[in-house]
């Protein structure tokens, strides 16, 4: 008879046995790290989304106050020489009023006795403009024909195209009758497209509701000159609001 003698086994430690096995406790450490990891980066991103946000704001804050300061500059220089100009409550337009600058019934073109106002209101535009680069924080500035609320029955599109002609009108005696104007028609904003833009609004955005008397009409009847500024890119907004819907 064979006896066997049977050692006992020799324990083996869970790391010799399986050198793949990682305790339970080592991965909640290395998820931790991670998770600090991913705070600290986005804690980074959140700080340079908000530093970007904040020099956005300061831009617009600061196109809004050279607008502010060229209308002013524009109608204080035109006050000394005896024309009054007006300035919308935002800052945002300047108004050349219908008895500064008016134009015959149904007519479009520049008076003769208004031409060398509205020469004095372009260079005093130009000069505004061009003054320390001011241009480089002007998107558009839209000259804008209005009129009052009279149909304008007998003239090639009504009120519609008569405004959208008197403002093309005075375009055209700035960029071709003004010794700047080869200047105002090469001026670019910052996006390489021209400054200056025409439109006409007939009756529709009237200053005097019910223009039922002659001096309301006389009132909706102008040109404005509307100054719209750069703006930040909106990619720059909506990289931020992506991060703030991933947070949600």
């Amino acid at each position: 008879m064979m006896i066997r003698i049977f050692e006992p086994r020799r324990s083996v430690s869970p790391d010799e046995d399986n050198p793949y096995w990682i305790s339970f406790s080592d991965i909640m450490a290395g998820l931790l790290v991670i998770f600090i990891l991913a705070c600290v980066l986005l804690i980074i991103k959140l700080s340079n989304m908000e530093d970007r946000v904040h020099n956005a704001i300061k831009e617009i804050q600061q196109a809004n106050q050279i607008r502010a300061v060229m209308l002013m500059e524009i109608r204080n220089h035109l006050a000394e020489q005896g024309i009054i100009v007006e300035i919308s409550e935002n800052y945002s337009v300047l108004r050349i009023p219908d008895d500064r600058l008016y134009f015959d019934s149904l007519r479009y073109e520049v008076p003769e006795s208004k031409k060398d106002l509205l020469a004095d209101i372009g260079y005093a535009l130009y000069d505004a403009v061009v003054k320390k680069n001011r241009y480089k924080y002007i998107d558009t500035i839209f000259i804008e024909g209005h009129t009052d609320s009279r149909k304008a029955v007998s003239f090639e599109m009504g009120n519609w195209g008569l405004s959208t002609y008197r403002a093309i009108a005075v375009w055209k005696f700035w960029s071709e009758e003004l010794e700047v104007g080869p200047s105002l028609k090469t001026l670019k904003n910052n996006y390489g497209k021209p400054m200056f833009s025409v439109s006409g609004y007939a009756a529709t955005r009237p200053l005097v509701q019910n223009d039922n008397t002659i001096e309301k009409k006389k009132k909706n009847r102008r040109i404005d000159l509307r100054f719209s500024m750069k703006k930040p890119i909106i990619s720059e907004y909506e990289s931020v609001l992506n991060i703030l819907e991933i947070l949600k």
